[in-house]
C-alpha cells in the first residue's frame, strides 16, 4: 500500500468548550449581573433575584460566540448568520447593491435566515475576498418574517468581491425586538470564509443574494449554522423550492 493509499490519521483531538460571550455583549452581561446583585442586596426584592439570574444567563447566551468550522473548497456561499430559512425567492437586487462593480441591476436568489433571540446573532461573510461596501439605511423596525421589512426596516448591506471576481451581497435587517446592528468590517478589509463581519442585537433577519452561477444548496424550514452550512455551490444540483 503505498503512502496515498493509507487512511489520513491526526494525534490531534478535538474537544467541546463552552462558547465565550463576545466582546459587544459583555457589558451587557456585567449590567444585568450588577441588576441581580443589587436586587439581592434588597431584602423585599430579592425574590426576584432568581428571575435575575436567568435573564442575566440569558444575556450570557445571547451573545454567545461558537467555534466555527468552515467548509473547504471552490465556488462555496456558506451562510452568514444562525437561524432558519424562512424565504427562498428571486428577487430585484437593492439599490445600494447594484450597479456595474456591484450585482447588476437585474434579479437574483434571495435566501432569507430569520435569528430568533435564542440564535447566534454573530454574523459571518459568505465568501472570501474584499469588502467593497458597507451601506447602513436607518428605518422601521417591523416584523422581521415578514417580506417588506427587506426595504423597509432599519439594514445594513455588505458586498463582498472574492478572489476570482465573483460577488456576493448580503444585508443585515433589524427586526422587532432588534435595535442596533453592529459592523466588525470596512469597504477594503479583507477577509476569510466565514469571518466575523457584524452582529445584530435582539432577533432579526440576513439576506444574502446569490449570483446566477451559484446554485442554491438549501431549503424552506431548513436550519443554517453561519459559516459552516453551505448555502450556494458553483455547479451544484438545485434545491427546489425557490419562489418565482
Amino acid at each position: 500500500m503505498s503512502s496515498l493509499d493509507k487512511p489520513s490519521t491526526t494525534t490531534t483531538t478535538v474537544k467541546w468548550r463552552f462558547p465565550a460571550v463576545h466582546p459587544e455583549g459583555r457589558k451587557y452581561v456585567l449590567i444585568a449581573a450588577v441588576v441581580t446583585f443589587v436586587f439581592w442586596l434588597v431584602p423585599w426584592l430579592d425574590w426576584l433575584t432568581w428571575p435575575l439570574i436567568g435573564v442575566t444567563i440569558w444575556v450570557a447566551t445571547f451573545f454567545r460566540d461558537p467555534v466555527r468550522v468552515t467548509p473547504a473548497g471552490e465556488g462555496l456561499i456558506v451562510a452568514p448568520a444562525d437561524g432558519l430559512i424562512t424565504m427562498i425567492q428571486r428577487v430585484p437586487v437593492p439599490v445600494e447593491l447594484g450597479g456595474e462593480d456591484g450585482l447588476g441591476d437585474g434579479e437574483l436568489v434571495r435566501v432569507s435566515i430569520f435569528m430568533s433571540v435564542f440564535d447566534v446573532h454573530i454574523n459571518r461573510t459568505a465568501i472570501a475576498g474584499t469588502i467593497r461596501r458597507v451601506v447602513y439605511i436607518s428605518g422601521k423596525f417591523l416584523n422581521a418574517d415578514l417580506d417588506k421589512a427587506s426595504e423597509e426596516n432599519e439594514r445594513q448591506h455588505i458586498l463582498v468581491e472574492g478572489h476570482d471576481g465573483m460577488r456576493v451581497g448580503f444585508t443585515q435587517i433589524a427586526g422587532l425586538v432588534a435595535r442596533r446592528i453592529v459592523s466588525f468590517v470596512k469597504p477594503g478589509d479583507i477577509v476569510a470564509t466565514g469571518q466575523r463581519v457584524g452582529l445584530i442585537r435582539f432577533g432579526s433577519r440576513v439576506d444574502v443574494y446569490l449570483p446566477d452561477s451559484i446554485t442554491c444548496q438549501v431549503a424552506l424550514g431548513q436550519r443554517s449554522i453561519a459559516g459552516e452550512t453551505v448555502i450556494g455551490r458553483a455547479g451544484g444540483s438545485a434545491v427546489t423550492g425557490i419562489e418565482q
